[in-house]
């Protein structure tokens, strides 16, 4: 009886943000100037690092594969929300939104993973400055890369196939993407173990990174605190505090959307934090990264130098 009035859904519908056509208007332009700074920081952030020589360090290629990460994943969410501001069929198919999951999931996996890379790096920069080119060569870099690509790929992958298993009877999503908590809840399967597997999946990835993250930042302080100069003391603070303030924003929204009880889950204010990490975090990375980095500062004012220069 209950398959009976089970209907077929091909494609869902996104509720996004209600409000008046007036508050739908100025959402956009809001959403639409965010995500133009973010790409204009992210891919001006990926390209200076790729063109300025001086640059060219395990700390900055690292950063720059941030850069992108950020750009990808703020791109699979940011351009189809804006286009459900100015037309009235808000609709996605499933390939869509199974393809939005999946690549939304391994750029999240991976960035997951390369901010605790990022902690290393700083690790073996700070407590062995000497051997830092040595130890942390290109190929190293590279393969060390390997890591949060299969974190991506099991992160995507595990989620999008799990989630897409399920049968769908309801086809609007309260939300303005093809979240895995908001497209669960449309279904008239049994999902109590898609819920546990992206609890303990979540907790996983966050335990295992966050704790990859700590003990590189004990032994950064260690190493930190037998630095005798003043000055390298600051200078090694102040790069790690810029990493450190990337990762708490990131990790803490992210904890509060998926680590919790799905019966706490809230869809308006799981839109609110939602928005956050994926549109207003991307673009902020490119700004805590370059703000008090006087390297990122100096390779832009070279830029402007050059530039100044040819043209005269």
């Amino acid at each position: 009886m209950a398959k009976a009035n089970r209907t077929s859904v091909y494609e869902f519908i996104f509720v996004g943000f209600a409000g008046s056509p007036e508050l739908q208007s100025l959402l956009f332009v809001f959403f639409l100037t965010v995500y133009f700074i973010t790409v204009l920081g992210n891919l001006g952030m990926f390209l200076l690092i790729q063109m300025d020589s001086r640059l060219h360090t395990p700390m900055y290629f690292f950063l720059s594969n941030l850069s992108l990460v950020d750009l990808c994943y703020s791109s699979v969410v940011t351009p189809k929300m804006l286009r459900d501001f100015v037309i009235e069929s808000k609709t996605i198919s499933l390939t869509g939104c199974a393809a939005q999951m999946w690549f939304f999931g391994f750029f999240l996996g991976f960035e997951y993973y390369l901010l605790a890379l990022m902690a290393y790096d700083r690790y073996v920069a700070i407590s062995n400055p000497l051997l830092y080119t040595v130890i942390m060569s290109r190929k190293v870099c590279i393969l060390l890369l390997v890591v949060p690509c299969f974190a991506g790929l099991l992160n995507g992958t595990a989620h999008t196939v799990m989630t897409f298993r399920l049968t769908f009877c309801k086809s609007k999503i309260d939300h303005f993407f093809c979240d895995i908590p908001a497209v669960i809840a449309l279904s008239c399967s049994e999902t109590q173990t898609n819920k546990i597997v992206l609890f303990i999946m979540s907790c996983t990835f966050g335990t295992l990174s966050s704790c990859f993250i700590i003990i590189s930042y004990i032994y950064i302080l260690s190493a930190i605190l037998r630095i005798r100069s003043a000055e390298g003391q600051r200078k090694a603070f102040s790069t790690c505090s810029t990493h450190l303030t990337a990762v708490s924003i990131f990790y803490g929204t992210l904890f509060f959307i998926y680590v919790r009880p799905s019966s706490s889950f809230v869809a308006d204010q799981g839109k609110m934090f939602s928005v956050f990490y994926t549109v207003v975090i991307p673009m902020l990375n490119p700004f805590i990264y370059s703000i008090r980095n006087k390297q990122v500062q100096d390779a832009v004012g070279r830029m402007i130098t050059n530039q100044k220069f040819c043209k005269s």
